[in-house]
Formats: structure tokens, C-alpha cells, sequence
């Protein structure tokens, strides 16, 4: 298949298609005749690793060392098991940092009464940080 169609059975956008190539998460295919891309079927499972990968959050190089794991099916899988420990981490992390996040605007928006920009309580804990409740500072 060309580029344009593993683009579309996959849902991976052309041009990422050759980042992935240029980074070399997915080698380059063959070339027809006329110079075009031939993918087959193990590209299209190799970019639908990499998609769905990249969907769940991980970082190319995460995504590197799992597809190098995959490519050797005779190794120890605790490497994959880390990884994934480690990413569910750091989402966690950003769970609780964006929930400080939510309260805080909430806690903000809720001191708001209306009325004239100059009285805006939004307005004046944006401009003033000592007016927020704190615990969102380490987050800038």
C-alpha cells in the first residue's frame, strides 16, 4: 500500500507517517518502481503500535524502547513492565496537579459577584497571586 493509504487505515497523518521514518521508529519501506512507498502489513501493525502508543501518552523514546522490546519477542518483558509503571506515574501526578488546578479556578470563579471588570474577583486573584489559595504555585 502507498503512504496516503496506511495513512487512512491506520489514522496517522502523512507527514507523521515520515517523522516516524526520519526518527526511525518505523523504517523505511521499499520503494516501487515509480519511486513510490510500498508498506505492507507488518508497517501498518509497526504504525498502529506506535498510534496507539502515542495515544496513551508515551514519550517517542518510551515508545522506542517498547518497540525494541516487541522486536525482540525473546526478552524479558519487566523493561515494558517499568515503563508503563513509570508513564501510569507521572499521569497520576498530572491527575493530582490538574485537580489542584480545577479547585483553585473553581475556588477563584466562585469569589466572582459580577459586575465591573474593576471589581472582577477573577480579575484581581489573577493579578495578585497571594490571593490563591497556594497550592498550585509549584505548577508554574
Amino acid at each position: 500500500m502507498k503512504i496516503g493509504e496506511l495513512s487512512k487505515a491506520t489514522g496517522t497523518k502523512v507527514e507523521t507517517v515520515r517523522y516516524y521514518e526520519r526518527i526511525g521508529l518505523l523504517p523505511s519501506p521499499p520503494r516501487t518502481s515509480s519511486n513510490y512507498r510500498s508498506y505492507g502489513p507488518d508497517e501498518r501493525q509497526r504504525l498502529a503500535f506506535i498510534r496507539h502508543s502515542r495515544e496513551l501518552g508515551f514519550t517517542i523514546e518510551e515508545v522506542r524502547s517498547l518497540l525494541d522490546l516487541s522486536d525482540h519477542p525473546e526478552r524479558d518483558c519487566a523493561a515494558a513492565d517499568q515503563i508503563a509503571s513509570h508513564h501510569l506515574e507521572q499521569v497520576e501526578a498530572k491527575i493530582a496537579q490538574l485537580a489542584t488546578l480545577r479547585d483553585e479556578l473553581d475556588r477563584i470563579i466562585g469569589r466572582c459577584r459580577g459586575g465591573l471588570a474593576a471589581e472582577c474577583r477573577v480579575i484581581e486573584a489573577l493579578g495578585n497571586h497571594a490571593l490563591c489559595g497556594g497550592a498550585h504555585r509549584s505548577m508554574l
